[in-house]
């Protein structure tokens, strides 16, 4: 029984809780749906304010791409896009991660489990 919980315990660390607080705010629009959020990301790269891109390539392939300033490296895996704007993004290192993309003043905003919110710079 103790294994059961302790394996309950591991999964919902990787899963986005129901009920999550996702720091929304009014202003803030969500995907009404995954099919809209993949239409959405699909072959686009986000570029946020720190210089750091996400690219959502077709088929499923992800890649981050750090600043310069934080030392240009990348990391690659794989994103899939859930009901109510949350992609997950399962990294080759074994890692994984699910956020909540909004739009918000005609940007995208990414907003991160733990309360982080992160603009992307408009694009040009």
């Amino acid at each position: 029984m103790r294994r059961l919980f302790l394996i309950l315990g591991l999964v919902g660390l990787t899963t986005p809780a129901a009920g999550q607080d996702w720091a929304l705010r009014a202003t803030d629009e969500r995907f009404a749906d995954a099919e809209g959020l993949v239409d959405a990301m699909t072959g686009r790269t986000l570029t946020f304010y720190d210089d750091g891109q996400s690219k959502f390539s077709a088929g499923g392939a992800y890649s981050y791409t750090y600043s310069s300033a934080n030392g240009g490296g990348s990391q690659f895996g794989t994103w899939s896009a859930g009901a109510e704007g949350i992609i997950c993004i399962a990294y080759r290192n074994g890692l994984s991660r699910c956020d909540m993309y909004v739009r918000a003043d005609g940007r995208f905003v990414v907003l991160t489990e733990d309360g982080g919110r992160y603009p992307v710079r408009p694009e040009e």
